[in-house]
């Protein structure tokens, strides 16, 4: 077999996406000459291709094994792991491959984003920090440092990079929405003019359409002029929802089976529950004080975050095994071994580095999954944000997501989510009672000392003072409210749906259609 010959045919079989045929002929390459590296690292990226990370990670070992100077392998190595959920093994191969690449700017860019990956927010700044000192132009190395700035709190300067970054690529319209989330924009200082120019000049694509009218929405917002803000974002939101194949019905369906399937008959047994430090689950959607909660409990001595990670999801599914759907994945879930369940999430939180006896997973979307928490773990502790529902589904539908949450740029979507949402919260207080403490937003927001008291003693903590001064905090975030928690509590965003009332009376009608209050706070 002439190996130059075959790589050639590997690659046109890979652009082609004929996945099965070239790996099947990387599989006989490697076989046929296996001390080359190039049909291992062949081998790999087919493997990564099509998702079977157990085997992405054998083959760029091999590549590793042969070619130790092949810094790309190692990192590959260590994305396999990640992969896989074996973060410690992960984490050993980044620390190698930070210390190898110190002087490649791509691979420290790309050691970086595996960090951030990993909610490892320090030393991807450090990564991406080493990266422009080395590439000072280039723009993908600093809008990654300007995310990891706004992660570590250091805010004018994540703002001063995004003015580099569109300085130098006036098209990166990503850098304009991330900048205008960073601080509240006056009269004397915004971007609205270039902005507008932007748009009236013609936007090539439609990504970029669309952030430049979140963009404009929050600066016109800051400015006070909501007619313009709203405009913009239901510009915005209306594109983005051009551009996805998504049908709300499949995540309510979802919903409707996962209270089919963990229905008081599942739980008949009864549920144990101890005393003993565990993690703290904070859930409910998206913009409802989830950060907030998540800023004011990690301040506390015994207790570390992990920001918004995927731990538990990834556990469930790695040991459900493959599933054909949704409702496939639900009710094999309801199957597992649950003790191995709680172990493996826990094995994979504890490999995050995190030191403190409690541990804040910040995930809002693990309200999909607290029968199998409360199964898995006893010593889970479960906090539940709520927020009145317009300002909920409001503060959802003005923000535009990097990933997930496919619901929220349409009002009806949004409308039946939340009401989905809803059902399935009642479902988890009947049939694990007591298990689940609801804060509400609001009544965090007019009594933070109490209600910082309330959460406390739901997880079997003392109080201390610092968790009233939550914006001290110096730990990272990386989610949307990262400049929010940065500034002191403030009750400005209460009841702000009211200045569109207007524009948002058809979410009203159909959320109380559905007999659900939207007047007040949480309810």
């Amino acid at each position: 077999m002439n190996i130059m010959t075959a790589l050639q045919q590997i690659d046109a079989l890979m652009k082609e996406r004929r996945l099965a045929e070239a790996g099947d002929l990387a599989a006989l390459l490697a076989e046929k000459h296996p001390t080359n590296p190039d049909g291992w690292r062949r081998l790999g990226r087919v493997h990564e291709a099509s998702g079977n990370f157990s085997a992405m990670l054998t083959s760029f070992q091999k590549v590793v094994e042969l070619a130790k100077e092949d810094l790309h392998a190692h990192l590959k190595v260590a994305q396999a792991l990640i992969q896989q959920g074996d973060l410690k093994a992960a984490t050993d191969e980044l620390a190698r491959l930070r210390a190898l690449a110190w002087g490649d700017s791509y691979l420290l860019m790309h050691t970086g984003q595996l960090y951030t990956h990993l909610s490892v927010f320090d030393l991807a700044y450090d990564c991406f920090k080493r990266s422009v000192a080395l590439a000072p132009k280039d723009t993908q190395a600093l809008y990654n440092l300007a995310t990891a700035a706004t992660a570590v709190g250091d805010l004018d300067e994540a703002v001063a990079l995004y003015d580099q970054v569109i300085a130098l690529k006036p098209s990166d319209y990503d850098a304009y929405y991330n900048r205008a989330t960073l601080r509240k924009w006056t009269a004397d200082n915004n971007h609205i003019a270039e902005m507008e120019a932007l748009l009236r000049s013609g936007v090539p694509d439609m990504k970029g359409a669309v952030q430049l009218f979140y963009a404009l929405a929050k600066e016109y917002e800051d400015l006070g002029d909501a007619g313009a803000s709203f405009a913009h974002l239901r510009r915005g939101a209306d594109l983005r929802a051009s551009m996805m194949a998504y049908h709300v019905s499949t995540d309510t369906g979802a919903m409707a089976d996962i209270e089919r399937v963990f229905s008081a008959d599942f739980f008949k047994g009864g549920v144990s529950t101890s005393d003993a430090p565990g993690p703290i689950f904070i859930v409910g959607l998206p913009r409802t004080g989830t950060t907030l909660v998540d800023r004011i409990l990690s301040s506390h001595s015994s207790v570390d975050s992990l920001g918004e990670i995927h731990d538990f999801a990834q556990s469930l599914m790695r040991l459900a095994g493959p599933a054909s759907n949704k409702t496939d994945l639900i009710e094999k879930s309801a199957a597992l071994d649950f003790e191995a369940l709680g172990e493996a999430y826990l094995t994979s939180t504890a490999a995050r580095g995190q030191a403190g006896p409690y541990l804040v997973d910040k995930t809002p979307a693990n309200f999909l999954y607290l029968g199998l928490i409360a199964r898995a773990m006893p010593t889970a502790r479960i906090i539940h944000l709520q927020r009145g529902a317009m300002d909920s589904c409001f503060a959802i539908y003005k923000t535009l997501f990097r990933l997930g949450y496919p619901y929220s740029y349409r009002l009806e979507d949004l409308a039946d989510y939340f009401i989905a949402y809803r059902k399935l919260m009642a479902h988890w207080h009947a049939v694990l009672p007591g298990r689940i403490l609801d804060v509400s937003y609001e009544s965090l927001v007019a009594d933070l000392d109490g209600q910082t008291r309330r959460m406390l003693d739901h997880c079997g903590l003392p109080f201390e003072d610092a968790c009233l001064t939550f914006h001290e905090n110096k730990s990272a975030s990386a989610t949307a409210s990262a400049a929010q928690v940065r500034q002191p509590l403030y009750a400005s965003s209460v009841g702000r749906w009211k200045d569109h009332a207007e524009a948002l009376a058809s979410l009203k009608a159909r959320l109380e259609a559905a007999g659900i209050t939207t007047e007040g706070g949480a309810k």
